[in-house]
């Protein structure tokens, strides 16, 4: 019996555009019809040096076709997405030439925000991502969109469980810090040399028990107002770059 390959759908100018730039292969693009100028351009060009097959379709077609309702004039469908392993997070940074600095995800379920929160960390150097299978969102065409391309560079470990990799990594040398209200020390002050793994967990819940109690070090944000939380993704923004700009110096 033949499988059918399963697919997954990327939709949006700049993801379409970093998606084909990466060179990780389009099964097939579908454009807005007279939608021919900037960005779209450069995509239509791209695609024909790499002999993707491009389709012209009404704009009814693509609103169809669209499942984050912000497609932009241009849709793409892909292999379904393939995570990697956490030793491929680990050999990036060698490759590098850095000590590994990785992301943690305990149970952001937001699309949103895990489309974000790979942007940032792109951006800010952040070798891999690592979330668990379960209670969490997965990476799907609205994470790809809010990521705005950054997808196609970063890469993203699925796990079964968290608190065996974050003991997997101690023993790689990474030191992990959770972002945690009751944390000890402002994020600010810890020193972010060598190789560090940030948790962050859920706006409503944080980290899961085991996964706190793993922890190396907690570490907290300084809150002046009434509301006692950040967003997810404005958190771990936050460190992230606290830890790139100590790295740069």
């Amino acid at each position: 019996m033949i499988m059918e390959e399963k697919e997954d759908q990327i939709e949006g100018r700049n993801s379409v555009l970093e998606w084909i730039k990466s060179g990780k292969g389009i099964n097939k693009l579908w454009v807005q019809k007279g939608e021919k100028h900037g960005s779209i351009i450069e995509i239509i060009n791209l695609a024909k040096k790499q002999r993707i097959v491009i389709s012209e379709v009404d704009k009814a077609k693509l609103d169809k076709m669209s499942q984050t309702h912000n497609h932009q004039g241009v849709i793409a469908t892909i292999s379904e997405y393939e995570y990697y392993d956490v030793d491929d997070i680990l050999q990036e940074a060698k490759n590098r030439n850095e000590d590994p600095f990785i992301l943690i995800l305990d149970q952001i379920e937001d699309p949103h925000n895990l489309g974000s929160i790979i942007r940032t960390a792109e951006c800010s150097g952040v070798h891999g991502i690592i979330i668990p299978k379960r209670r969490s969102v997965q990476v799907n065409s609205t994470v790809n969109k809010v990521s705005a391309g950054a997808l196609s560079y970063m890469k993203i470990a699925r796990v079964n469980n968290l608190t065996e990799t974050i003991n997997y990594l101690k023993e790689k040398n990474v030191w992990i810090y959770g972002t945690d209200i009751e944390g000890t020390s402002y994020y600010d002050e810890q020193d972010y040399q060598g190789g560090v793994g940030i948790v962050i967990g859920s706006e409503g819940f944080g980290m899961s028990r085991l996964v706190k109690e793993n922890c190396d070090f907690l570490i907290k944000i300084p809150m002046k107002g009434k509301i006692s939380s950040l967003n997810a993704s404005v958190s771990a923004a936050i460190v992230m770059y606290e830890i790139m700009k100590q790295r740069r110096k």
